[in-house]
């Protein structure tokens, strides 16, 4: 039902608007009291945090933290916001964001559009004020655009200043493919220095570093050895990837940006692996990228992966999804 809802309603709309529709839609019937979360036990333990399930919105669909109670109420246990940076910014020019519908996939190139640490942090800290059954809240913190990389540490700094006191986690994003030349600081020498100044300013939240998938086994293996020896909480796998292997040549696909959907699948499980077993089993892992079924959720956990992450299955696959899949990881 929900597939015809989507091909004939949404299929026609370019992507960037539908998902403007659908974040209206959600603020509006979250404030109508149509969508609202009950009560739920907290059943998961980690990084010092009460999760109601395993399953979690992935970074990049509540970029500003205004969607956060009606995702909620979807049956998201935690919902990572972001991108944020310091600065505000509006992202790349559009159009930047496609749908790729015959491999359920998405292609964005939207550059970190989002208000700004500050407006985002201000955000938070009213909606922790005015609401008490809230989902566990990550946020994600990139590089401001407009700062040179040699002073990323300290654009990265002043953000973790800004956002800590209203966050659960932090998730670092050296990883995106959309800020020209973020992902160079996925190299030890660079990243170094940035989750070093975030854990300095984190107020003893739990940080991660979120990785791509097209980083080379012994560079991904370089930063396992980095997150041990700086002590963050654990790993984020994966971010999107500019590679289109196993796809076809269709126009949309030649557009430039980051893919995501089923064809990160076989990556995402790979760096997984690599991953478990390269940490001690106390290092949280956040499995993100190419979950589009049940059994997929299931398999994650099964490997190792302590929570997972949706974001283009959400798309796809629709609203009642995220329920489905938590109720499927309960055991």
């Amino acid at each position: 039902m929900y597939r015809l809802f989507f091909n004939l309603f949404f299929k026609p709309l370019d992507a960037e608007t539908s998902h403007k529709i659908v974040d209206t839609g959600l603020r509006l019937a979250s404030k109508l009291g149509i969508l609202r979360a009950g009560k739920r036990p907290k059943k998961i333990q980690l990084m010092g945090q009460s999760f109601e399930n395993r399953i979690g919105l992935g970074a990049g669909f509540d970029k500003n933290a205004k969607l956060v109670r009606p995702l909620h109420a979807l049956g998201f246990g935690h919902i990572e916001v972001g991108t944020v940076t310091f600065h505000a910014q509006p992202g790349n020019p559009k159009p930047r964001s496609f749908r790729v519908p015959e491999y359920d996939a998405l292609i964005n190139r939207m550059g970190f559009n989002n208000d700004g640490a500050k407006v985002i942090s201000e955000r938070l800290a009213k909606l922790r004020s005015d609401y008490k059954n809230l989902p566990v809240i990550g946020v994600n913190i990139g590089k401001s655009r407009i700062v040179e990389a040699k002073d990323a540490a300290e654009d990265y700094r002043a953000t973790t200043k800004l956002v800590a006191g209203v966050a659960d986690y932090l998730a670092v994003n050296v990883s995106s493919p959309n800020t020209p030349g973020l992902r160079d600081l996925q190299q030890v020498e660079s990243l170094r220095p940035i989750l070093q100044a975030v854990m300095d300013e984190c107020q003893g939240k739990p940080v991660l570093v979120k990785v791509s998938p097209d980083l080379a086994d012994d560079d991904f293996l370089a930063v396992l050895d980095l997150v041990q020896n700086l002590k963050l909480k654990g790993v984020i796998m994966t971010n999107t990837t500019t590679r289109r292997d196993g796809v076809g040549d269709s126009a949309v696909l030649k557009e430039a940006g980051g893919l995501s959907g089923p064809v990160l699948a076989a990556r995402s499980i790979e760096m997984l692996k690599i991953a478990r077993r390269a940490l001690p089993s106390d290092y949280v892992l956040i499995s993100v990228g190419g979950v589009s079924s049940v059994v997929q959720a299931v398999e994650r956990v099964r490997l190792g992966a302590d929570l997972v992450q949706i974001y283009t299955g959400l798309i796809y696959q629709g609203p009642f999804w995220p329920r489905r899949l938590a109720k499927a990881l309960v055991n």
